[in-house]
This record gives structure tokens, C-alpha cells and sequence, in this order.
């Protein structure tokens, strides 16, 4: 199983994002990492990634040190409602979870 490591990190306006490393690459962390501005950035190249490995691979999250516990909430709140979007276009349901219309199916 390879462990892709996610780490939160801030910006100097306060903005979040991610950076992605790929743990089995030799190259150094600079040359191999890749930042993702948003939640449908970080599961397109999640799942480039998961291409390239079989689908066998492990997320490992992080945080930076000037990360607020805000920020990481964000982030899973954005997570969980990218999770639920995705859900609801696999199963073509009429309604998201949280009860709004799905214009999708």
C-alpha cells in the first residue's frame, strides 16, 4: 500500500490548501509535491494517483503549524459535501443529504 501524505497548509492571506507527496518517490519533496487550491483539485489528482498505484493507495493527513482548527473543519466540511455530491450522481438520486435538489440526475 502506498501512503500519500495531505497536509493542510495556510497561506499569508489565510487561505487554505493542500499540498500532496506520493511517499514512494525518490525525487526530492520539493520536486514531487503538488498543491491543490480546492477539494475538487485535491480528489482529481487524488484519483490520478490512485490510478497509477491500482487504486491501492493510503491518505495520511496533516497540518501545518499555522493551520486553525477553522481552517481543518473547512476542509472536512468540504470533503464530506464533495463525498455527498459524488454519492448522489452515483446513485441518481433526486435530493442531495441535505435535502436540496439534485440538478444532476
Amino acid at each position: 500500500m502506498v501512503v500519500i501524505e495531505s497536509v493542510i497548509q495556510t497561506n499569508a492571506l489565510g487561505r487554505w490548501y493542500i499540498e500532496l507527496s506520493d511517499t514512494t518517490k525518490e525525487e526530492s519533496v520539493k520536486d514531487n509535491l503538488m498543491i491543490c487550491l480546492d477539494i475538487h483539485e485535491y480528489a482529481e489528482k487524488i484519483g490520478l494517483i490512485a490510478e497509477a498505484y491500482a487504486g491501492e493507495i493510503e491518505v495520511a493527513w496533516s497540518s501545518g503549524e499555522d493551520v486553525t482548527p477553522e481552517q481543518i473543519n473547512e476542509v472536512r466540511q468540504q470533503i464530506m459535501a464533495y463525498e455527498a455530491e459524488i454519492e448522489a450522481k452515483n446513485s441518481e438520486a433526486t435530493h442531495m443529504p441535505d435535502g436540496t435538489p439534485n440538478f444532476n440526475a
